[in-house]
C-alpha cells in the first residue's frame, strides 16, 4: 500500500495517530503511551519522505484539537497533553525537513501551521497551569521552522511592521513583532533583521518600538547561544556591514532615550548593539574618540555612573545593572586568547556590578519588585567564567546567614556551569570541589527547613525576571499559597537536588578526610536524599531525588562514597535505602509506587554492575561482604558513622546495623567468626526488598505487575554474582532462586490481559518451595491488608458515609494518586473496579503462597511427639499429618481460612456474588496444595454443625449456599492436577465431609435448585473417584457402599412425572449425573450390608444386590420405553434421546460393575435374565456379562467358603514374618493408620498374633522399636504410642481373671468378715477418731498391707503366660537397646537368678495392673462391697 498509494497509506498513519492522542482515549497507560510513541517515530520517519503530508496533517490535528470544547480537570489535562504530543512531534519532523522543499510547502505553513503556533505563542497566559510548557514547546516548533523556512516567517514579521508604520492607532498588536524572540537567527539572518528594523524602526508607534527592542534583544541571544562560533570569528573578523547596522540602530534608540524612563528600557538593547560594534568599542577606549563614537563613549560613562549609584535614579541604576550582566555573558563567548578590548571594558564594571547584586545587607531588586534571580546567576555564572578563581562572591553565597535568595542563585549557578560548557575555554565544575562540605551542609539544612515546613531567611519572591516567572509557575508544590517561606526552601531543595543529579561528585567530594569520615558524609547526603523520595507533598523533588539516587549509584559515583573501602560502604549505604525505600512501598506511603518500582529496578541494576566489577577485585576482603546474606552479622568498625533514615526514623526502621570495617586479609575473617545473631542491614535490605516485590504481585496495575516481576531477574543476578565469589550454591542466597527466574521470564512476555497475568502469578507462587523471611512477611502484610480491605467491603457504604471519602487501589497508578484505602484506614469505593480487584488479587496471592507460610510455620514450631512407627513425613493418612496440617486455630494462616469460608456466603447487597463467585475459583483453581488438609478438615467441621444431636439436617439457605460452594470448590480442586496435589490430597480424610454433604443435600427436596445441587454432587463424587488413588479413606469400602446407597435413591427412572419440559430435562441429568457416580463407585466395590440387620451376611449381601440389580433394570426399561416414545415424537424429542442413550449406556456400566465385583452374590439372580422372555431383557444381559468377561472377573469366588478364605489369606498377609523376625506389614499398618485409630489396631493386632502364636515376635518388633526411639529411660513407654497400647490391652484381655480371682478373696474378707469390721486403718493424726490410737492402726495398716503382699508373690505360678511373655519380651528388649549403655555393675545385676526374675516379672505387672484396674471394674465391685 505505501509504494503503491503514498497518500492514502501516510493519511492512515496520521489518523492513527490522531486517534491514539490523550483528547481521544483518555487517559494514558504504558500500553497506549508506547503506541503513542511509536505512531509519534513513525511519522517523524515518514516526513523525511513525505513531507508537506505529514505536516498537513499534524496541522490539521493540532487545529482540530485546538478547536474542542473540553469540560473537567481530566479533559483539561489530557488536551494538554495532546497538545504537547502534536507539538513535539511537529517540532521533530520540522528539524528533519528536506532541504529540497518547494515553494509550495513554505507557503503552506505559513498559511496554516504559522497561526496554530501563533495561537500558542500569544494566548497561553499566566493562570493556564500548562501555559509554560505549551508556549516551550510552540517556541522550539517556531524556531525549527525557521531554521529552513526563515523567509516566510520573516515576511510575517516584516509585513507586520510595515502595517505598523502607516498605522495611526495607539494600541496596536504586536505579537508578530514577538516572533523574533523564538527563530532561528544565525549570523546573516541577525543582519537582516538588524537592517529591516532599522529601516522602519523610527516610523513605529512607540509600543511597537518598545516590542523591537525587547524581540532584538532576544534575538540576540539566540544566535550566540545557537551559533557561538560565528559570535567569536566576529571579534576575530570584524564584520563592516554587521557594524553598520547596529550602529546605525544605536543611535535611533539613543535617539528614542529621551527620558529616564526611556533610558532604562533601552540600555540593555544598546550594550548589545555595542558588543556587536568590536571596532567602535576599541575605539572609544582610546583617550582621543571619534566624533560619531562620542554618544557611545558618553553611554558608556553613563553606565558606570548609574551602576556605581551615582545615575541619580533607581531605574537607570537597574537597567544598567542588567546591561553590564549582558555585557559580562556575551564577553564569555570570546576567547581570552583574542586579547580583545573587551575584557578590560568588563573589568572596569564587574566590581561595582557584584557589589550591586551580592550585597547581604540589600538584597538587588527592581523597583518593586522581589529579587531578580535569573540577572544574578547568568552574573555569576559569567564571572566564574571570566575569573574561575576569584570566588569571593561564592563565600558569600553559600555564607550560612546569607539569604535564601543568594543560596537558591550560586545552586542554579552551579547547575548552569555544569550542564552548560559549550565552549572549550568555559573552566570546569572541578573548581568548586573544594566547597563541598559547605554544600552539604546547606543541603542539610535546606532539606530539613523544607520537610519540616519553617525557614528562618526572607523567601525568595518569584518575580516576572525576564524568564524565571514562566520557571517557577512550573513547579506544582501543594502547598499554602501564603507560606512563602517554606515554598521558597523546596525551590531551594529542588534545585540542590538537581545540582546533586548533575554533577554527584559535587557534593561528594572529601579533599583530606578519613574513610569513615566520607562514609559518614556520603551516608548522610544520600540519607537526606532517600527521604525525599516518598514525599508525596512534593512529587517534582520526589523524582529529582531519585534521578539523582540513580546517579549516585552509578559505577564512578560508588567508588567515591568510600575510596578507602569501596565495597563495604557500599553494602551498609546501598543495602539501607534499599531497606528504607521498601518498607516505604510495602507499607503504601509513596504516591506512584509503580515509577518507583521502575527506578529500584534501575537501581537494582547499577547494584549488580558494581558487585560484578569488584567481584574479583580483592577476594581476601570482599568474601565476607558477599557472604552477608547468608553469613552473621556485619563486624563492627570505630567512627564509621551510620546512616540515618529520618534521621531518626530511618535508623530506626534500618535496625542496628554496624558499620563496615575496612581492614584487610583475615581481619574480617577473624570478626566474623564472633558476629552476633542479628541480622545485617544488607539480608534485612533483601528481605524486605523480596517483601516489597511480593506485595506488588496482586497490584490491580499490570505495569507494577510486570515491573516487580522483571525485579526478580535483579535478585538472582546478585544471587549469581555473589555464589560465584563465595563459590556456594546460589540457593543458598536465594532459596527460591529458579521460582524467581520463571518470574522474570514471564514479564517479558506480552500479556493477554490483567486476569491471565494474575493467573500465571498464582501459578508461579505455588510453586516456591521454600519458606524465607520475605515470602512469609509479605503474606502477613498482605493478610492483614486482607481483613482491613474485607471489613470495609463488607461495610461499605457503611464505611464510606462514616469516612466521608473514598480511596483508591494500593497501587492505581494515575497523575494524582491517592492513598489506599487499604493502608491509609479510610473508607472503600466500590465503584472503583480497581479496588475490588485488588481484594480479589490479594484473596488469590494468600491462596496460592499459604502454603509456604503454613510450611514456615510447621518447621518453626515446637517439636511434637513423634510415634516410634516412623516419621510423620511418612505417614500418609495418619492423624499426626492431619492435625499438623490443620495447624493451630490461631494462626494466621488458619484465621483467613476462616475467613475465606466464611465469605462463601457472603450476601452484601453489591459485591456479594462477585465475592463468592471470586471465593469459590480462588479456592478451588488457586490454593496451594499444602492448605488441602486444613481445608478439608474445616470444611468437613462446619459442615457437621449443618445437624443437631441427633443427626437432623438444619436447612437453612445460608447452609444451603455454604454446600453448594463446597460442591464447587471440591470440584475444582480435584479436577485441578496442579503440581504437588497428589502429596497433600491424601492428608486429611474427605469421607466424613462427603457423606454430610449428601445426607443434607438429600433433604433438598426436587425443586429446580435442589435437583441442580445434586447433579453437582453427583459429577463431584465422579471426580473424587477419579482421584481416588491420591486421596486417603479410612474406611473405603464402607465409605463407598454408603454414596452408592445415598445416590441410587436419586435416579427418578418413571418417577419422573413434571410436566415442564425443562425440569424434565434437569431430572435427566440428574440421572445420567448420578449412574456416572455411581458407575465410578462400584467399580471393584464388594457389597457390605449393614450391621446389626439380624440377616446372615451372605443373604443380606444378595439381597442388597437384588436391590441394585432391580433398580438398574428398571432403568434400563424405563429408557427403552422413552426412547420409543420419542421416536414417534420427533425431531423436537431428539436432545432427549441422545440423553437416554448415554443413561442407558451408564446403567449398562453400573450393573457391569456390580456384578464382576459380587460375582458369588449376585450371579444366582441375574443369570435368570439370559433366559428372559423378553428380547430387550435377554440382550442387555448379554452386554452386562460380555463387559464382566472383558474386565476379567474370577469366578472362583463362587465357592461357599470365599469368606472364610479371603479373610484366611487376610491373616496369613498380616502376620507374615521375614527371615529375621521382622514384621513388615503389621509395622508398615503401624506407620499409617492413623493415631485415634491405635486402639482398634492394638486389639486386632494382639488377636491375630495370639490365635497364631506369634504375640512375642509382635511385641518384640514393637517393643524394641519403642526402646530405639525413646530419648531417655524416663520418658520409655510414657507416651500415647501403639506400643504402649499394645501393652495396655494385653493386661487387660489376659490379666482381668487373674486379678480378680487374686483380689476378690482378700477384698470379701476385709469387707465382710467380722474380725474386721471394728478395725481402723487411718494413720493421718489429723483424722483418727478418740477413741482410735496412732501406733495401733499403724500395726493394721502393715498386717493388712502384709497379708496382700504375700498373697501377690506366691501367686507367681497363676501368673498368665500371655502377660510372663510380655513382661519377658519388655526386659529382653529394654536391655537389649540400652546393652552398649549400661555400666559393669548393670551387667552382673541383669545376670541373677531367675527367681529373681520372676520376681521381676510381678513388680512390673503389678505396675501395669494398677493401670488397667478401671477397664476391670474392680474399683467398682469394691464400692458394691461396702
Amino acid at each position: 500500500m505505501a509504494a503503491h498509494r503514498p497518500v492514502e497509506w501516510v493519511q492512515a498513519v496520521v489518523s492513527r495517530f490522531d486517534e491514539q492522542l490523550p483528547i481521544k482515549t483518555g487517559q494514558q497507560n504504558t500500553h497506549t503511551k508506547v503506541s503513542t510513541e511509536h505512531n509519534k517515530e513513525c511519522l517523524i520517519n515518514i516526513s523525511k519522505y513525505k513531507f508537506s503530508l505529514v505536516i498537513s496533517g499534524l496541522t490539521t490535528i493540532l487545529k482540530n484539537v485546538n478547536n474542542m470544547r473540553i469540560f473537567g480537570e481530566a479533559a483539561e489535562k489530557n488536551l494538554y497533553l495532546s497538545q504537547l504530543i502534536i507539538l513535539d512531534t511537529l517540532e521533530k519532523c520540522l528539524a528533519g525537513q528536506p532541504k529540497d522543499t518547494m515553494r509550495l510547502d513554505e507557503t503552506m505553513l505559513v498559511k496554516q501551521l504559522l497561526p496554530e503556533i501563533c495561537h500558542f505563542l500569544h494566548t497561553c497566559r499566566e493562570g493556564n497551569q500548562h501555559a509554560a510548557e505549551l508556549r516551550n514547546s510552540a517556541s522550539g516548533v517556531l524556531f525549527s521552522l525557521s531554521c529552513n523556512n526563515f523567509n516566510a516567517v520573516f515576511s510575517r514579521i516584516s509585513t507586520r511592521l510595515q502595517e505598523l508604520t502607516v498605522c495611526s492607532e495607539d494600541n496596536v498588536d504586536v505579537h508578530d513583532i514577538e516572533l523574533l524572540q523564538y527563530i532561528n537567527v544565525d549570523c546573516a539572518k541577525l543582519k537582516r533583521l538588524l537592517k529591516e528594523t532599522a529601516f522602519k524602526f523610527k516610523a513605529l508607534k512607540k509600543v511597537a518600538q518598545l516590542a523591537v527592542i525587547n524581540s532584538l534583544e532576544k534575538a540576540f541571544w539566540n544566535w550566540v547561544e545557537n551559533y557561538p562560533d560565528e559570535f567569536t570569528k566576529l571579534y576575530q573578523i570584524p564584520q563592516t556591514d554587521m557594524a553598520e547596522c547596529a550602529e546605525k540602530l544605536f543611535d535611533l534608540v539613543d535617539g528614542f532615550a529621551e527620558s529616564t524612563k526611556r533610558k532604562a528600557a533601552v540600555w540593555p538593547l544598546q550594550i548589545i548593539l555595542l558588543i556587536l560594534c568590536p571596532e567602535i568599542i576599541q575605539d572609544i577606549s582610546k583617550d582621543v574618540v571619534d566624533e560619531n563614537n562620542m554618544n557611545k563613549k558618553l553611554f558608556l560613562d553613563s553606565l558606570r555612573k548609574a551602576l556605581a549609584g551615582h545615575g541619580g535614579s533607581r531605574q537607570l541604576t537597574e537597567s544598567a545593572a542588567i546591561a553590564c550582566v549582558k555585557l559580562c555573558k556575551a564577553s564569555t563567548y570570546i576567547n581570552w586568547e583574542d586579547n580583545s578590548v573587551i575584557f578590560l571594558l568588563v573589568q572596569s564594571m564587574v566590581v561595582d556590578l557584584k557589589n550591586l547584586l551580592f550585597n547581604p545587607s540589600k538584597p538587588f531588586s527592581r523597583g518593586s519588585q522581589p529579587a531578580d534571580v535569573d540577572l544574578m546567576i547568568d552574573c555569576l555564572v559569567s564571572c566564574f567564567r571570566i575569573s574561575p578563581h576569584n570566588n569571593q562572591h561564592f563565600k558569600i553565597c553559600l555564607a550560612q546567614n546569607s539569604p535564601s535568595t543568594f543560596h537558591y542563585v550560586l545552586v542554579n549557578s552551579l547547575h548552569r556551569i555544569i550542564t552548560n560548557s559549550a565552549l572549550d575555554w568555559w573552566p570546569k565544575i572541578d573548581a568548586v570541589y573544594c566547597h563541598s562540605v559547605e554544600l552539604r551542609n546547606m543541603f542539610g539544612e535546606t532539606l530539613h527547613k523544607a520537610v519540616q515546613g519553617c525557614g528562618a531567611h526572607p523567601a525568595i519572591r518569584m518575580a516576572p525576571s525576564l524568564t524565571f516567572k514562566e520557571k517557577v509557575t512550573s513547579l506544582k508544590f501543594k502547598e499554602k499559597p501564603t507560606d512563602l517561606e517554606t515554598r521558597s526552601y523546596k525551590y531551594l531543595l529542588l534545585s540542590m537536588v538537581k545540582l546533586i543529579h548533575a554533577d554527584p561528585k559535587l557534593l561528594l567530594c572529601n579533599p583530606r578526610k578519613q574513610g569513615p569520615e566520607t562514609q559518614g558524609s556520603t551516608a548522610e547526603l544520600i540519607t537526606g536524599l532517600v527521604q525525599l523520595v516518598p514525599q508525596s507533598h512534593m512529587p517534582e523533588i520526589a523524582q529529582e531525588a531519585m534521578e539523582a539516587l540513580l546517579v549516585l549509584h552509578q559505577l564512578d559515583s560508588i567508588d567515591l562514597w568510600n575510596p578507602d573501602a569501596p565495597v563495604e560502604t557500599f553494602w551498609e549505604i546501598s543495602s539501607q535505602m534499599l531497606f528504607y525505600i521498601c518498607k516505604k512501598l510495602t507499607s503504601h506511603q509513596m504516591l506512584s509506587s509503580t515509577e518507583i518500582l521502575k527506578w529500584l529496578r534501575e537501581i537494582l541494576i547499577c547494584r549488580n554492575k558494581f558487585l560484578l566489577k569488584n567481584k574479583q577485585a580483592d577476594r581476601s576482603s570482599c568474601h565476607f561482604l558477599f557472604l552477608y546474606g547468608v553469613g552473621c552479622d556485619v563486624p563492627s568498625s570505630g567512627n564509621t558513622s551510620q546512616m540515618s533514615m529520618d534521621h531518626d526514623e530511618l535508623l530506626r526502621t534500618c535496625a542496628p546495623g554496624t558499620s563496615l570495617r575496612k581492614g584487610k586479609g583475615n581481619s574480617s575473617m577473624d570478626s566474623a567468626a564472633g558476629c552476633s545473631g542479628t541480622p545485617p542491614i544488607c539480608r534485612q535490605a533483601q528481605t524486605k526488598l523480596e517483601v516489597a516485590l511480593y506485595m506488588f504481585l496482586w497490584s490491580p496495575d499490570t505495569e507494577a505487575v510486570l515491573v516487580a516481576m522483571s525485579c526478580f531477574r535483579h535478585l538472582c543476578e546478585e544471587a549469581d554474582i555473589r555464589c560465584g565469589v563465595d563459590e556456594v550454591s546460589v540457593h543458598n542466597f536465594l532459596p527460591n532462586y529458579n521460582t524467581f527466574m520463571e518470574f522474570a521470564s514471564v514479564s517479558n512476555m506480552m500479556s493477554t490481559g490483567r486476569a491471565a497475568l494474575q493467573k500465571r502469578v498464582m501459578a508461579l507462587l505455588r510453586r516456591i518451595e521454600h519458606p524465607t523471611a520475605g515470602n512469609t512477611e509479605a503474606w502477613e502484610d498482605t493478610h492483614a491488608k486482607w481483613e482491613q480491605a474485607t471489613k470495609l467491603i463488607l461495610n461499605y457504604p457503611k464505611a464510606k458515609m462514616e469516612d466521608g471519602q473514598a480511596a483508591e487501589s494500593l497501587h492505581k497508578t494515575i497523575v494524582k494518586r491517592r492513598m489506599s484505602h487499604v493502608s491509609g484506614g479510610g473508607s472503600i469505593d466500590l465503584s472503583d473496579t480497581d479496588s475490588l480487584q485488588e481484594w480479589i488479587n490479594m484473596t488469590g496471592f494468600l491462596c496460592a503462597l499459604g502454603g509456604v507460610c503454613l510450611q514456615q510455620r510447621s518447621n518453626s514450631g515446637l517439636a511434637t511427639y513423634s510415634p516410634p512407627m516412623g516419621p510423620v513425613s511418612e505417614r500418609k493418612g495418619s492423624m499426626i499429618s492431619v492435625m499438623s496440617s490443620e495447624g493451630n486455630a490461631d494462626t494466621p494462616v488458619s484465621k483467613f481460612m476462616d475467613r475465606l469460608l466464611s465469605l462463601m456466603v457472603c450476601n452484601h447487597e453489591k459485591v456479594g456474588l462477585q465475592i463468592r463467585t471470586n471465593v469459590k475459583d480462588l479456592v478451588g483453581l488457586e490454593l496451594s496444595p499444602a492448605l488441602y488438609p486444613m481445608l478439608f478438615n474445616k470444611l468437613k467441621n462446619t459442615i457437621s454443625k449443618f445437624f443437631d444431636s441427633q443427626g437432623q439436617v438444619l436447612l437453612t439457605d445460608t447452609n444451603t449456599q455454604f454446600v453448594e460452594q463446597t460442591i464447587a470448590i471440591m470440584k475444582n480442586l480435584l479436577d485441578n492436577h496442579t503440581e504437588g496435589s497428589s502429596e497433600h490430597l491424601g492428608q486429611a480424610s474427605i469421607e466424613t465431609m462427603m457423606l454430610n454433604l449428601v445426607r443434607y443435600v438429600r433433604v433438598l427436596g426436587n425443586m429446580v435448585h435442589a435437583i441442580q445441587i445434586k447433579t453437582k454432587l453427583c459429577q463431584l463424587v465422579e471426580v473424587m473417584m477419579a482421584r481416588r488413588d491420591d486421596l486417603s479413606f479410612c474406611q473405603e469400602m464402607k465409605f463407598r457402599n454408603k454414596m452408592v446407597e445415598y445416590l441410587t435413591d436419586w435416579v427418578m427412572g418413571t418417577s419422573n412425572q413434571a410436566a415442564d419440559d425443562d425440569v424434565k430435562c434437569l431430572t435427566r441429568d440428574l440421572d445420567q449425573a448420578s449412574m456416572e457416580a455411581v458407575v465410578s463407585l462400584l467399580a471393584g466395590l464388594p457389597l457390605q450390608p449393614e450391621e446389626g440387620d439380624g440377616v446372615e451376611l451372605m443373604e443380606a449381601k444378595s439381597q442388597l444386590f437384588l436391590k441394585y440389580f432391580t433398580l438398574f433394570m428398571n432403568l434400563l426399561n424405563d429408557c427403552s420405553e422413552v426412547e420409543d416414545e420419542n421416536a414417534q415424537t420427533g425431531g423436537r424429542k431428539r436432545g432427549m434421546s441422545r440423553r437416554l442413550a448415554s443413561l442407558r449406556h451408564c446403567t449398562v456400566l453400573a450393573m457391569s460393575n456390580l456384578l464382576n465385583a459380587n460375582v458369588d452374590s449376585g450371579l444366582m439372580h441375574s443369570i435368570g435374565l439370559g433366559y428372559h422372555k423378553d428380547l430387550q431383557t435377554r440382550a442387555t444381559f448379554m452386554e452386562v456379562l460380555t463387559k464382566i468377561l472383558q474386565q476379567g472377573t474370577e469366578f472362583d469366588t463362587l465357592a461357599e467358603t470365599v469368606l472364610a478364605d479371603r479373610f484366611e489369606r487376610l491373616v496369613e498377609l498380616v502376620t507374615m514374618m521375614g527371615d529375621q523376625g521382622e514384621l513388615p506389614i503389621a509395622m508398615a499398618l503401624a506407620n499409617v493408620v492413623p493415631c485415634s485409630q491405635w486402639d482398634e489396631l492394638a486389639r486386632v493386632l494382639v488377636t491375630l498374633f495370639d490365635s497364631r502364636h506369634l504375640l512375642y515376635q509382635l511385641l518384640w518388633n514393637m517393643f524394641s522399636k519403642e526402646v530405639e526411639l525413646a530419648d531417655s529411660m524416663q520418658t520409655l513407654f510414657r507416651g500415647n504410642s501403639l506400643a504402649s497400647k499394645i501393652m495396655t490391652f494385653c493386661f487387660k484381655v489376659y490379666g482381668a481373671t487373674y486379678l480378680q480371682k487374686l483380689l476378690d478373696p482378700l477384698l470379701r474378707v476385709v469387707i465382710t468378715s467380722s474380725d474386721w469390721q471394728h478395725v481402723s486403718f487411718e494413720v493421718d493424726p489429723t483424722r483418727l477418731e478418740q477413741s482410735e490410737s496412732l501406733e495401733e492402726n499403724q500395726r493394721n495398716l502393715l498386717q493388712m498391707t502384709e497379708k496382700f503382699f504375700h498373697a501377690i508373690i506366691s501367686s507367681s505360678s497363676e501368673f498368665p503366660p500371655q502377660l510372663r511373655s510380655v513382661c519377658h519380651c519388655l526386659y529382653q528388649a529394654t536391655c537389649h537397646s540400652l546393652l552398649n549403655k549400661a555400666t559393669v555393675k548393670e551387667k552382673k545385676e541383669n545376670k541373677k537368678s531367675e527367681s529373681k526374675k520372676t520376681k521381676f516379672y510381678f513388680v512390673y505387672g503389678k505396675h501395669f495392673a494398677q493401670e488397667i484396674q478401671l477397664y476391670l471394674g474392680i474399683q467398682q465391685n469394691v464400692s458394691i462391697y461396702y
